[in-house]
């Protein structure tokens, strides 16, 4: 057991926990940061761009990572999650679950282990739009930049391949999960988002038909480290598409699914229009939406701007279904909440906005929170001790993330001084 009752333990390697970790050890407190993936950056990681700015990534990331390195008060834990959370605020005893990485410090990333592995896995970092070798980096610019090789080949001849390839004795393929036992005086949980299964809304063809996809997949076609490297390629026959809907609230506002708003969608598709616009100057966008949210004066002026190009045209009615039509087209069925007309937009490519769902309504956290009905975590400030940032207490982007973040370290400061 490691006293630490001055400690603070952040939950969740995204944005806002990032943004907690690194607010609180810069102001003197020693922080154990743990994510349950063997790298640092959630959602944020996975776009192409990102508001306000539309800078890729590595513009916030890069900074907050060697912010990170440089600070010896935090305590970066990967592949590890939080089994049980016992205790009152100042004093909490937690219990963390590592699983092996079967790579060691001593890993230089210089990539020898993937060259001779053959197993091949399905990505998850992109949305399984590709493969990738079973031992890889994460992403090019993944913290810790420590490669990381899939259970799936440990005691195959293909494991040991990477190790005898390993000139730096990195590749440890008898790494066993281990726990580790803490006592902190404040947790913030900072567990972040996951999009909204898709496949789990009938009406809108994703899985059924083949271009249909996701406002998280489109991200990750439009990233230059993405499986098309930057290219948006309608996944049926990789053509470049010359016309593409986006589905607004898919799953969202809906009492058979999302009964909120998740923040985020509208913006997200007005951004991936101008993905499609810049790479293809041809091509006609329509965007069929319930309501458009634009909250604040450079979210409205990007709207403006959006509005004003002659190749994007907004519907304002909700899409009723799809239909398969030829060569591997999607025709969108909707009802224009304007005129009362059915109208039908045969399209090359439909993109989903799909919602945001709180990581903890799948999972419910090992610790004594609040909900509310929706799975997002209630904050209960008079009580203390634990506090949920970020995505975890509600939709948010990434700037309303951070600035929560910040809020959340300094409410667990104060639970240590209290």
């Amino acid at each position: 057991m490691t006293e630490n009752s001055g400690s603070i333990l952040v939950v969740g390697g995204g944005i806002s926990g990032l943004t907690t970790a690194i607010e609180a050890a810069e102001t003197g407190y020693e922080v154990f940061l743990v994510e349950k993936n063997p790298y640092l950056g959630g959602r944020v990681a996975q776009l192409n761009q990102y508001f306000p700015k539309l800078c890729p990534p590595t513009c916030g990331l890069e900074i907050n990572f060697r912010r990170i390195k440089d600070n010896p008060r935090i305590k970066v834990i990967t592949l590890a999650e939080v089994e049980d959370v016992n205790g009152k605020p100042g004093s909490y005893d937690v219990s963390i679950r590592i699983s092996p990485r079967y790579v060691n410090e001593n890993c230089t990333c210089c990539g020898e282990c993937e060259d001779v592995c053959e197993t091949e896995i399905s990505s998850e970092f992109n949305f399984r739009m590709n493969k990738t070798k079973a031992a890889c980096l994460p992403f090019e610019m993944a913290f810790p930049a420590r490669y990381v090789i899939s259970p799936q080949i440990i005691g195959t001849e293909d494991a040991k391949r990477c190790k005898e390839a390993c000139k730096y004795d990195a590749v440890d393929l008898d790494m066993q999960p281990k726990t580790m036992n803490l006592k902190v005086g404040a947790v913030v949980w900072a567990t972040g988002w996951e999009p909204y299964d898709a496949s789990k809304i009938d009406n809108l063809g994703f899985g059924k038909y083949p271009n249909i996809i996701t406002n998280m997949m489109t991200e990750r076609l439009a990233s230059p480290n993405g499986p098309t490297k930057g290219k948006i390629l309608r996944p049926s026959d990789d053509k470049e598409p010359e016309s593409v809907a986006f589905v607004q609230c898919a799953g969202s506002r809906d009492e058979n699914h999302l009964p909120y708003c998740s923040y985020i969608c509208c913006m997200a598709s007005l951004k991936q229009a101008t993905y499609i616009r810049e790479r293809y100057p041809d091509a006609k966008i329509y965007i069929f939406y319930i309501d458009l949210r634009a909250p604040g004066q450079r979210y409205e002026k990007f709207y403006q701007t959006i509005k004003a190009d002659e190749n994007i045209f907004l519907i304002k009615g909700k899409v009723a279904d799809v239909e398969e039509a030829d060569n591997g087209n999607v025709t969108v069925v909707a009802e224009n909440a304007v005129t009362g007309e059915k109208v039908k937009q045969t399209v090359e490519m439909v993109v989903l906005a799909t919602g945001m769902q709180p990581t903890a309504a799948m999972t419910k956290l090992p610790a004594d929170l609040k909900y509310n009905a929706d799975g997002f975590i209630v904050n209960d400030f008079e009580k203390g001790g634990m506090f949920a940032a970020g995505c975890a207490n509600k939709p948010a982007d990434v700037i309303s993330s951070n600035q929560n973040a910040t809020g959340m370290a300094l409410k667990a400061i104060q639970a240590l001084r209290s």
